[in-house]
């Protein structure tokens, strides 16, 4: 089955639109638009196809309202701008699906909630039940209490962990420009990109920032694309129902080869950030990078940060350069005395507990 034709048969699917999709110029609720896109998932709803909707545009929906002409750089003002604007975007969509009598659920993510595990578990139980009880789920990062630390960035990053979440078949990422470019698609000499199937096809690939009212650019997109692990298709809103249905239009990006992450690798992989750094020597490195066994006290040569047993810690090679993430056992402070030996040694001197690894293999994931 060809990716279009996959996106097209899929039974359970994630459509994100961004901001710009969304918003007039000035930053308002474009209503048109919102309707417009609400027909063609509605359609595919009745299809019988699951859909999740990730949607941005609370910040940029928020600054008509607050009289303010752009996305605001301080985070206090942005998640003022939020909270006035997830309400009004909300109602909106609500009184649009209604149309169809269609209901749908609000589910506010932060970064946080995919990094701690319970948190990403109860998302995951909350969006499965929702999408069994016939309701369409749209999802938004929680910017009104984000912080810079903790968050996203962008939906793309958002709707790609969601689909992996939910286990979807297809991935719909909805722009303002119908498909990827070689560069800025008004320059001449610049060339569409109609299927991605690896990174050679983006050798010549000029990513751009971000837009004015939203956070993302290609470089998330891509990213997005690359971790969703299933067929995504990258267009603009006005060609959604065309992407939906399997045309021939934006950018497919075909999955990679060979066996999908799991769901759990995935979430420690794109979901956590490493709350401090282990080093290994270059024994270590071969045992967890190249023979995927777990990190013993043994190999770990230095550790920087402060962290708790059960944190996510980027684990680095003797160039500092991070390979691999997993879920520590020990608090940052307990790791300098357990460096250069051996757990047989560690359980003798200082007790059975003492008697593990520094990270499960189970508990790793490499990054490289």
């Amino acid at each position: 089955m060809s990716g279009r034709e996959a996106v097209a048969k899929a039974r359970r699917i994630v459509v994100k639109a961004g901001s710009s999709s969304l918003t007039t110029p000035q930053g308002t609720i474009d209503v048109n638009r919102i309707d417009a896109l609400v027909d063609v998932l509605a359609a595919r709803r009745g299809e019988g196809t699951e859909i999740v909707f990730v949607s941005s545009g609370a910040i940029a929906a928020g600054l008509g309202p607050l009289g303010l002409t752009r996305r605001p750089p301080d985070l206090a003002t942005q998640q003022a701008a939020a909270s006035v604007g997830q309400g009004l975007l909300f109602a909106r969509y609500t009184s649009s699906f209604a149309r169809y009598a269609l209901t749908v659920g609000q589910v506010l993510l932060t970064a946080d909630d995919m990094m701690r595990r319970s948190h990403h578990r109860n998302a995951q139980r909350t969006l499965a039940q929702l999408l069994a009880m016939g309701v369409l789920p749209i999802v938004n990062e929680n910017d009104t209490v984000a912080t810079d630390e903790i968050r996203f960035g962008d939906n793309d990053r958002l709707a790609a962990l969601v689909a992996h979440l939910i286990r979807a078949d297809a991935l719909v990422l909805l722009s303002d420009v119908d498909a990827l470019y070689t560069g800025d698609p008004r320059r001449p000499g610049t060339r569409r990109i109609d299927e991605v199937r690896g990174p050679g096809d983006l050798g010549d690939v000029e990513l751009g920032g971000s837009g004015r009212v939203g956070t993302g650019g290609m470089v998330t997109k891509v990213e997005a694309a690359r971790i969703a692990g299933i067929p995504v298709v990258l267009t603009n809103a006005a060609s959604a129902a065309r992407a939906l249905s399997g045309d021939h239009v934006g950018t497919l990006f075909h999955p990679a080869e060979g066996r999908r992450m799991s769901t759990r690798n995935l979430w420690l992989a794109h979901a956590t950030t490493g709350q401090g750094r282990v080093m290994l020597d270059a024994g270590a490195i071969e045992a967890v990078v190249r023979r995927r066994k777990s990190l013993l006290p043994a190999g770990v040569t230095g550790v920087e940060g402060d962290f708790a047993a059960g944190d996510p810690v980027d684990l680095c090679d003797t160039a500092g350069e991070v390979v691999a993430r997993g879920l520590v056992n020990y608090d940052a402070s307990e790791i300098p005395e357990l460096m250069g030996r051996s757990t047989r040694w560690l359980a003798r001197e200082l007790g059975a507990e003492y008697e593990r690894e520094i990270i499960h293999r189970d508990h790793l994931v490499i990054l490289q």
